[in-house]
């Protein structure tokens, strides 16, 4: 508990003083720290925090809303005077003065570097003093963005992985991923060395063919740069895909005697190197001409009826496409069989690839189709019209209904008692009424 004492005339005499009374030189040395602890709430002073990329130029304020001419100094992290009023005492040359009155120290730095980051303090000497804090952020962007992968060529179906690292960024980059337009999800880890981040992201993709030479794009978001990315292209092999198409007739019957041109398309990664003609389930006939990818009969006949196939084949595997030929008789018309055709695609029409494709200019199906039509019609004939007949049978039986009469005894049932009931009933039977009553 401290004393309350009254000051004597000479303090410290004889190596000794009143208690409660410092010496002289320690109270000027108390006096003088606290003219340099900063007290208030900086009520008078603004600024702001700052965000630099590293490298870049920072620039500190410190202002003064109501000037009265006292001197302001700037401090670094620690609690070094960069600035005082506009001399610069602390020997950084990147520290450069911007601009300096009674209401404003403005500083900037250039070439700045993570160790710059920190508070730096802005003092107004007034009574009592008064300081404000701006925190100085710095960014640094990703070193280096590498996207790795794991098969250069890949397989149509297979499963391929993808990384993509961003290293040394501060903070931790956030990591997107592209195939073409379309956005994909990756799955990322971040590893921290000292203040620094590293970031890899791994993308797992099951490519196809139509992934052939589209890029995979990995994209930075980061407050330190902006598109910053990286891509690769993929390369997809794929199997053959197998077109046959009718060259002659264009859009008409195969008919007898009549010739037959057809070719096959074969398109796959790498190209196919075989290209072949086979007749399915029995022996090419003699007459065919099969001029590599181009199949010819001069003159066909009915025993040429049968499935053609085309197949084509690569490193990668192999793929088919069928022809059903039905050959008609000389005298069919288009109309005979339209229902059994199917229009054949122009060889100038864009192609549609796939594995396994049909063409055909008619075949026994389609006919048989044709019957089972026929016979579903006649049914339906023979069922409406027995239909009618019923019809026309009730309607009949309605207008002539059928007749017979019965005869009632006539005042049976006045009578005293029942022998008397048949007497009257016998009586009266010549005299009754002819009652009549209807059936259908």
């Amino acid at each position: 508990m401290a004393s309350r004492t009254e000051p004597s005339g000479c303090s410290g005499r004889g190596g000794g003083g009143a208690p409660g009374i410092l010496p002289l030189p320690l109270l000027l040395l108390l006096l003088a720290a606290a003219a340099l602890v900063p007290r208030g709430d900086g009520q008078n002073l603004v600024t702001e925090d700052v965000t630099v990329v590293e490298g870049e130029v920072a620039t500190i304020s410190c202002r003064v809303k109501n000037s009265d001419d006292s001197v302001i100094q700037l401090l670094n992290p620690n609690r070094q005077t960069i600035y005082f009023k506009d001399f610069r005492p602390l020997k950084d040359s990147r520290f450069q003065l911007v601009n300096f009155s009674n209401s404003e120290l403005r500083v900037s730095l250039t070439n700045v570097s993570v160790s710059d980051e920190g508070r730096y303090f802005c003092q107004l000497y007034t009574d009592p003093p008064q300081e404000i804090y701006t925190t100085m952020t710095v960014l640094v962007p990703p070193r280096n963005l590498v996207i790795d992968i794991q098969k250069d060529i890949a397989t149509e179906g297979e499963e391929i992985e993808l990384n993509c690292t961003a290293m040394a960024s501060r903070p931790a980059t956030a990591i997107r991923w592209f195939k073409g337009n379309k956005e994909l999800t990756g799955k990322s880890e971040v590893e921290q060395w000292s203040d620094m981040f590293t970031v890899t992201s791994q993308l797992l993709l099951t490519v196809g063919r139509e992934d052939d030479g589209v890029p995979v794009i990995c994209l930075v978001d980061h407050p330190a740069v902006k598109d910053l990315q990286t891509q690769r292209y993929l390369e997809v092999i794929y199997k053959p895909q197998v077109r046959v198409l009718q060259n002659y007739p264009l859009q008409g019957l195969t008919r007898e005697g009549e010739p037959l041109e057809l070719t096959c398309t074969a398109f796959g990664k790498p190209q196919p190197t075989e290209v072949k003609w086979l007749r399915v389930d029995d022996e090419m006939p003699q007459h065919v001409v099969v001029s590599g990818s181009n199949l010819l009969i001069n003159n066909l006949n009915k025993t040429d009826n049968g499935t053609y196939r085309c197949e084509a084949s690569n490193a990668v595997g192999k793929s088919s496409a069928d022809y059903m030929l039905f050959v008609y008789d000389t005298t069919a018309t288009t109309e005979s069989a339209i229902h059994g055709f199917t229009r054949l695609p122009n060889p100038a029409e864009e192609l549609n690839y796939g594995d396994l494709s049909d063409s055909r200019a008619g075949d026994e199906g389609s006919i048989r189709a044709v019957d089972h039509a026929v016979i579903g019609g006649v049914v339906a004939v023979v069922v409406f019209a027995m239909l009618c007949l019923l019809i026309i049978l009730g309607r009949y039986f309605a207008r002539h209904k059928g007749t017979y009469f019965t005869h009632e005894a006539k005042g049976a049932d006045d009578a005293a008692d029942a022998d008397t009931a048949i007497i009257n009933a016998e009586g009266g039977q010549n005299n009754s009424e002819e009652k009549k009553e209807y059936f259908i």
